[in-house]
């Protein structure tokens, strides 16, 4: 699972510190900002490498033994940009991109090539609103059949570029972070523009309710019968912004579609370098909620799959609706300066966003003291941050308390650490009895997690970074785990999202509602970053709690907030949104501006909240639950530590593809032995 996003266009994590977060009024971000042919590109045009270079494992890291405690951290040093990141290889050191001057100018036969793919799209917008909705929907199915056809290619090519061969335990990843997303998104978005075009709404038989605050919420997961079944004990809600009403938010479902004869031109998707289906659930998102056909610019690490891009998505390519091209820098800042590319998207680090929209160097404070940006057209983005993981204290079983250790290592770990949405910081309460069990069967579960490369570029850079701020962490073979003592210096933790894995773990004191209420102000006060949030409560203290606990969760601000889940879970879900919380800039950026996926086209978003069981099957049976949530899973097949999780993750991809129920079966006996 992802998140796909994470740092930079290319992918690249912003390992500089951020600035402390600013508290949000919630208000809708201004998406313009200004764009000359010479800003900057995004992506680099460095290659993922084929491994990563192995840390040296300590022989009692794989113990549970007597914690390391970090000390202060050094002096922040500046992280050399990731060599995938959309920084050009000349700003290594600052890990912001170049100014276009420095970049070398592309031939007159490479600016044709882009040039003449922009003119295709131009042609494919005005085709697009031609159509209705119904060719529409018959066009997404045709994309879905094409995508359906390259599943396993997809899936082994994502899983070579990252060193997983063919009998690594964590090679399902590829398959759920991949082709079962995109055929999961497509499915949703047919459903809703086939509502569309009966005349509909897409809200019709969907619940919609308040949460706290007087905000519209609306049941967004499970919708299908499938869902419910599988995916039991798991929901999703979608919040809308303070003032939405029901009839609001019915009368604006459908964005664009509503309008389907109103183009949106042609706009730019900068694609992610670390989830294979980000990139293109970016373009669909640009062409389902702006009518906006899209070029899009894949990452140098995803190269590998452009070929399988192309033919997953050729129904869209051949009328003009979709261009893919490769390119370093100068590629990039030709297309985002191009006057008739009418929008930037971008997944990726705030450094390069800054870059993209301001320059760099002594001329980029310049632009910002004059408030004159560089990019002279709207953007928005998906920047990554520094994600919370929430550890109420409760009574907990030894059972509750490896479960959820193995479901806080899967956070961090899933991707190699390289996901903008990974766990990074440890929220436990310095009074709860027992903290110091859970810190041990943490340490247990991080260090026995598979060992895999550490693939993405520039991350060898950030895991030195790490060690030079915390140089007594933990090293549990090629993994950090870094726990603040008394008198350590969490700064260097809480504003540098790492991208590697790294896990952090600090203590609020309190119990019950105090510590909740404390933790919640540490994680939006202190971490960087509001794109996703994770919670694990037992279901008697959450019970115990009552109302203090929804409006806690009201006060987390975060465009994604995961209660017993990992908010990786709300990015394959399609009709979930995913995107920072309302309320940044391009002044000042934070984890981004607008949202995608939203299969369900709702306006005025605010945040997803998900919801998931705390005890896996059997022991989420209501006799031995204590009135917590039924699932029919073992264990969930995205934790690194599931036995089975490579044949389920690929087994649920082959039934979205075929439906066969007979498969589906098999797939559901080897889940029973994770």
């Amino acid at each position: 699972m992802t998140s796909a996003t994470s740092p930079s266009a290319d992918e690249s994590a912003s390992s500089t510190p951020r600035p402390a977060k600013k508290a949000s009024s919630g208000a809708k971000a201004p998406k313009t900002a200004p764009a000359t042919p010479k800003s900057p590109d995004a992506a680099q045009t460095a290659k993922a490498p084929a491994s990563a270079r192995p840390k040296t494992a300590a022989s009692a890291a794989k113990s549970s033994g007597a914690t390391k405690t970090a000390k202060a951290p050094a002096s922040a040093r500046q992280k050399s940009s990731e060599a995938a990141s959309t920084a050009p290889a000349t700003a290594k050191s600052s890990g912001v991109t170049a100014s276009a001057s420095a970049l070398p100018a592309l031939d007159e036969g490479e600016r044709a090539r882009l040039d003449s793919a922009i003119g295709d799209l131009q042609t494919g917008a005005s085709i697009w609103s031609a159509l209705t909705l119904s060719q529409r929907v018959t066009l997404l199915r045709a994309v879905r059949t094409s995508v359906a056809a390259t599943a396993e290619d997809w899936a082994d090519t994502a899983a070579a570029s990252k060193g997983l061969d063919g009998r690594h335990p964590l090679r399902g990843e590829e398959w759920l972070s991949g082709p079962y997303s995109v055929l999961g998104a497509l499915d949703a978005y047919i459903e809703t523009l086939s509502r569309l075009a009966d005349g509909t709404n897409p809200l019709d038989g969907v619940k919609i309710d308040r949460a706290p605050g007087g905000r519209t919420r609306v049941h967004t997961f499970p919708l299908t019968g499938i869902d419910r079944f599988l995916l039991s004990g798991f929901t999703g809600e979608v919040w809308l912004e303070p003032g939405i009403t029901p009839n609001g938010a019915r009368a604006a479902a459908g964005l664009a579609q509503r309008t389907p004869t109103a183009s949106g031109g042609v706009g730019l998707v900068l694609g992610a370098g670390n989830i294979t289906s980000i990139p293109v659930l970016d373009v669909l998102y640009e062409l389902l909620a702006h009518n906006r056909t899209a070029l899009l610019k894949v990452n140098p690490t995803q190269d590998a799959l452009v070929p399988v891009y192309k033919r997953a998505f050729a129904p869209l390519i051949e009328p003009g609706f979709l261009r893919i091209v490769r390119g370093g820098p100068a590629v990039g800042a030709y297309l985002t300066g191009h006057p008739d590319l009418v929008h930037v998207h971008i997944t990726g680090s705030a450094a390069t966003f800054d870059a993209i929209v301001w320059g760099t160097g002594a001329a980029a404070a310049r632009r910002r003291r004059e408030n004159r940006p560089q990019l002279k057209k709207p953007i928005t983005a998906e920047l990554g941050g520094v994600s919370p993981i929430i550890v109420v204290p409760g009574a907990w079983s030894d059972d509750d308390l490896r479960y959820q250790a193995e479901h806080v290592a899967t956070m961090r770990l899933q991707n190699g650490g390289h996901n903008c949405i990974a766990g990074q910081v440890v929220i436990l309460s310095s009074d709860w009895p027992q903290a110091d069990r859970f810190r041990a069967e943490l340490r247990r579960a991080y260090a026995n997690a598979p060992e895999r490369p550490i693939w993405y570029p520039g991350s060898p850079s950030r895991m030195q970074q790490a060690t030079d701020a915390y140089p007594d962490a933990l090293v549990l073979g090629d993994r950090l785990l870094v726990e603040i003592g008394d008198g350590d210096d969490p700064d260097a933790l809480q504003r540098t999202e790492y991208f590697a894995p790294v896990l952090g773990v600090v203590t609020v004191p309190g119990e019950g509602q105090s510590f909740l209420d404390a933790a919640v102000a540490y994680a939006n006060d202190e971490l960087q970053g509001t794109l996703g949030a994770n919670l694990l409560i037992d279901p008697a203290t959450e019970k115990s709690l009552g109302s203090g606990f929804e409006r806690a969760i009201a006060n987390l601000r975060y465009g994604s907030i995961a209660i017993n889940g990992w908010t990786a879970f709300g990015f394959i879900t399609p009709t979930l949104t995913w995107g920072a919380f309302p309320g940044s800039t391009i002044d000042d950026v934070g984890s981004g501006i607008g949202i995608v996926h939203n299969a369900l086209l709702l306006d005025g978003v605010e945040r997803s909240v998900i919801r998931g069981p705390f005890r896996p099957f059997p022991r989420s049976l209501p006799v031995v639950n204590g009135g917590g949530r039924l699932t029919i899973l073992p264990k969930p097949p995205w934790f690194v530590s599931a036995r089975t999780g490579a044949e389920v993750s690929e087994g649920l991809t082959r039934f979205r593809v075929n439906g066969s129920t007979a498969g589906l079966v098999k797939t559901l006996l080897k889940a029973l032995r994770a």
